[in-house]
């Protein structure tokens, strides 16, 4: 475990069928396993695999996981010095693994570590975790239930391999038999040409790459009628981009979930065609199957339904935990409960999450997060994006302030607040608007609420007050 077995049971029984498109190159099943095994003996025991999408990451990354080898995948786009430094500390922390049988294409032991996970934090150095085998076994098993992949997808990851969600569809896909295809970088005219032309019919992707797709597909006519998948993570989907994705892709079942590197899958939500959604609603679906979820408080109480709290989990899916980095906050656990701070509250069995407790707002003694007032805005006709911050305030200690991004022309503060009125409570509601010709993010991609902050505070051009 966790796919090495399947990759050579699908070789055996489907030796030229498709199994990996990375770039416009093609591996069958055969073609992936004998060059994945031509490799192992020259595997060390522990391998940091830093490279660009291609047919060669996915042959290099099945050798370097077979019998007790553990593999640390880095991101290319790292610098040199970042590179250099984590592969010292991969070395040096992940010690001798046990490597029998040494020359052959096998899984090792179910609870031997294989994956040493790297978060990207804020943090100069990302943290480390290692994950075993089962655990991954585990996480396909309840991702194959939940999504329902077959065989006769044709899956389409499009974004780096580096990243956790498209390195889990590449070795999902192994495991289950079933086509991946990947590209060199994003680029939306390769996406559409491959939907067009590859029969792809599930796609795994982040939100904002969901949005670019479909709103440029509608207008240049690409028809995505074939897929019959979407599943998105990393970040909620805002309405704008549900309702582009279900007028692109018609006959899609799409899929949402939450969950982290270090706890797998948590929950998880499906909206078949035409199915409506709760706008602006911070639901996140019901726990993935093999996943009991309770929240407790910070004493590891539980807290009654529909009280806030640590969302915290129980599963065989959740990582072995940190290598480095561990500064007791990020994993926490509760005996066999783990969280990793996110805070949210069960209702009628629907996980909600409203985000980190660090980002929360103080305002006129009552909480407020972010995370949920940028919902609701992005539900508001006239939003592309927006950001939320806690301004200092001398009366409230903190009020509520939010960017705004619109999706096309002006939009106005009295637009906004009536927007507002329905969906979002009247102490959440931002005191202040800004237009924004861009969202504030740090050098990672990530919306930085503390950069909004700055901007408004400097008077940056970026920004501007809006009035009603």
């Amino acid at each position: 475990m966790p796919f090495l077995d399947k990759l050579q049971r699908w070789a055996g029984q489907r030796p030229h069928d498709t199994a990996v498109v990375i770039a416009g190159r093609r591996l069958d099943w055969e073609q992936l396993r004998d060059a994945a095994a031509e490799l192992v003996a020259g595997t060390t025991s522990v391998t940091a695999l830093c490279e660009a999408n291609s047919v060669d990451f996915a042959v290099k990354f099945a050798a370097a996981v077979a019998g007790g080898r553990q593999c640390a995948v880095l991101d290319p786009a790292w610098s040199a010095p970042l590179q250099e430094d984590i592969i010292r500390r991969v070395e040096a922390c992940a010690g001798p693994a046990p490597v029998s049988p040494d020359d052959q294409l096998v899984d090792g032991p179910p609870d031997s570590s294989f994956l040493i996970g790297l978060t990207s934090g804020t943090t100069a150095v990302p943290k480390a975790f290692t994950r075993s085998r089962q655990s991954w076994q585990q996480s396909f098993d309840a991702s194959n239930e939940f999504f329902g992949l077959r065989q006769d997808d044709v899956t389409l990851a499009p974004g780096p391999l580096a990243a956790s969600l498209n390195l889990y569809a590449l070795a999902e896909c192994l495991y289950a038999g079933s086509e991946f295809q990947t590209l060199e970088t994003f680029d939306v005219g390769d996406v559409h040409a491959a939907i067009t032309h590859d029969r792809v019919t599930r796609l795994v992707l982040v939100p904002t790459m969901l949005r670019m797709l479909s709103e440029r597909g509608m207008t240049g006519c690409v028809d995505a009628s074939s897929v019959r998948t979407i599943i998105c993570a990393g970040s909620k989907l805002d309405a704008r981009t549900l309702e582009a994705a279900r007028r692109w892709a018609p006959n899609a079942t799409i899929y949402e979930y939450y969950g982290a590197s270090e706890l797998s899958f948590v929950s998880g939500l499906g909206l078949a065609p035409g199915q409506a959604a709760t706008a602006g609603g911070t639901g996140i679906g019901r726990p993935f199957p093999g996943v009991d979820v309770r929240i407790l408080d910070d004493d590891g109480a539980p807290v009654p339904d529909g009280g806030y709290g640590n969302i915290c989990v129980r599963s065989g899916m959740v990582s072995n935990g940190y290598l480095w980095g561990d500064d007791g906050e990020a994993l926490r656990s509760f005996g066999d409960w783990y969280t990793v701070g996110d805070q949210g509250y069960l209702a009628d069995g629907e996980l909600h999450i409203l985000g980190r407790r660090a980002d929360m707002i103080l305002t006129a003694g009552r909480n407020v997060y972010p995370h949920e007032v940028e919902l609701a805005l992005a539900a508001v006709p006239g939003v592309a994006a927006a950001v939320a911050a806690g301004m200092a305030d001398d009366l409230r200690g903190q009020r509520v302030v939010a960017g705004v991004v619109p999706s096309h022309g002006g939009i106005s503060a009295t637009q906004l607040r009536a927007g507002l009125e329905d969906i979002l409570s009247r102490h959440k509601r931002p005191l202040q608007y800004y237009l924004l010709q861009e969202l504030p993010t740090t050098d990672r991609g990530k919306v930085s609420r503390n950069l909004l902050l700055e901007w408004i505070n400097a008077r940056d051009p970026r920004v501007r007050a809006l009035g009603a």
